[in-house]
């Protein structure tokens, strides 16, 4: 019985992340840019069902849902060759398509004018699946639409399907760079209340380190966004491996979620892959065993967060879950669990069992890869929080000014007040304060208290 899951993308970046997963769920699937099945790919095993539907006339159409409040990536996704694939009924844009312009709450009001329309939408997806299990958001934090009418979406959705599951994969703002946004600070806090009050699990992509990746690793000198977003499509795509070629265990949404997230606030997952080659790349192929993969998926460097060192807490995975694609001996696995825990590569929590769970999923035939064995790590760590620790800084010192406040205060929720704002803020402590606690012996005890 397949569980589908809607994809909604949101804003720029939502929607540009969101068309390099798609090409890449056509490739892995066989499904050419039409969304016709390719001759060599009818005999597939896999589960095509989870992510597309079929039409009338047997092509395959992706269950996403594409919303933008300014034309232009979704006219760039509909002049490309993947433009068939899409339902257009599926494409919402703002009639007037002036954007949010970069401010949280001109995407949010604009959300709740235009919710009707967009519910429509997403209720037709919703009635048209068997037994739908979930929500996928694409979005950025930083900008206007993916926060602000993501930030609506996510509330909405939350009352609107109170038992469905929303995980979302959220794009965090490069702290390398000056950003050209200047209330950056205020549309992440405002956005990060949302994701820790309303979704189930975020996959937290941080420009910041997708950009070092590329460069360090990847050797390329100044990548572009679609080069970064192509990592983002390989994280996407291996994390739902498991639903589509689905095998005994973690073949549904809730069995990857339920065993990585401990508390209903500590959601936010950290990812790592290995081996990174992009296709120029081929030529320095490394043996690649269980073991290498699993090593290296806890080397700082593979992971795709950028957490400071912090001096002052002794911070730890509460649960780690790799999924391991290609050709795999499971007791390969067992011996290389040993040895990482004869090792201590990995500090867990003292509060609970070091659980180090490993997924099998076997590989897209159709994709050609150069090494046997590939590894995505998906963590719940607790040095996540030095991201939100460094969002709330640069907050501070805006908040403090009262810096580039007009803006907000021109949109009908913040009109009388900035309590949202201040609000949002405390939320956040909350959340960096409960991974804090976790890092301790007695964090069971400090949410009993809590609660």
């Amino acid at each position: 019985m397949p569980r589908e899951i809607i994809t909604l993308q949101l804003g720029q970046c939502g929607n540009q992340i969101g068309m390099e997963f798609w090409k890449r769920l056509c490739v892995e699937h066989g499904i050419n840019s039409e969304g016709m099945l390719e001759d060599f790919a009818t005999e597939g095993t896999d589960r095509k069902d989870v992510f597309f539907y079929q039409a009338d006339d047997e092509h395959y159409i992706p269950r996403a849902v594409l919303l933008d409040l300014e034309p232009r990536v979704i006219n760039m996704i509909l002049n490309s060759p993947y433009a068939n694939l899409y339902n257009p009924e599926n494409i919402y844009m703002s009639k007037h398509g002036g954007g949010a312009g970069n401010n949280w709450a001109s995407g949010y009001c604009q959300a709740e004018r235009l919710h009707e329309e967009v519910f429509d939408i997403i209720d037709r997806e919703a009635e048209g699946s068997d037994s739908l299990e979930g929500f996928v958001l694409c979005h950025s934090i930083a900008g206007g639409t993916g926060s602000g009418m993501g930030s609506y979406m996510l509330e909405k959705l939350n009352d609107r399907f109170p038992k469905k599951l929303i995980q979302t994969y959220s794009v965090f703002p490069n702290q390398d760079e000056i950003s050209d946004v200047v209330v950056q600070p205020y549309n992440s806090i405002l956005t990060l209340k949302r994701l820790t009050m309303n979704a189930d699990c975020v996959v937290v992509l941080d420009n910041t380190a997708l950009n070092r990746i590329a460069a360090d690793r990847l050797r390329m000198q100044n990548p572009s966004f679609s080069q970064v977003n192509q990592l983002v499509s390989t994280i996407m795509s291996v994390s739902t491996a498991t639903l589509r070629y689905p095998g005994y265990m973690n073949n549904d949404l809730i069995g990857l979620v339920a065993s990585l997230v401990p508390t209903p606030r500590l959601h936010f997952l950290m990812t790592g892959y290995t081996p990174l080659t992009t296709d120029q790349q081929v030529a320095n192929v490394r043996k690649t065993t269980v073991l290498d993969v699993m090593r290296r998926l806890l080397q700082p460097k593979n992971v795709m967060v950028s957490t400071p060192r912090d001096r002052k807490h002794n911070h730890c995975y509460i649960s780690i879950l790799n999924i391991i694609q290609g050709e795999v001996d499971p007791t390969q696995v067992h011996k290389s669990l040993q040895r990482i825990r004869e090792r201590k590569l990995a500090q867990f929590i003292p509060w609970g069992p070091a659980s180090i769970q490993v997924a099998l999923s076997r590989k897209s035939p159709y994709l050609q890869t150069t090494h046997r064995v590939s590894g995505l790590m998906m963590a719940n760590h607790t040095g996540i929080s030095s991201l939100f620790d460094s969002t709330c800084r640069q907050y501070d010192k805006l908040r403090k000014r009262e810096a580039f406040l007009e803006q907000f205060r021109k949109e009908s929720m913040f009109e009388e007040n900035l309590d949202e704002l201040d609000n949002s803020r405390e939320i956040v402590q909350q959340l960096i304060d409960e991974y804090h606690a976790a890092t301790e012996p007695s964090y069971l005890s400090w949410t009993a208290t809590k609660k």
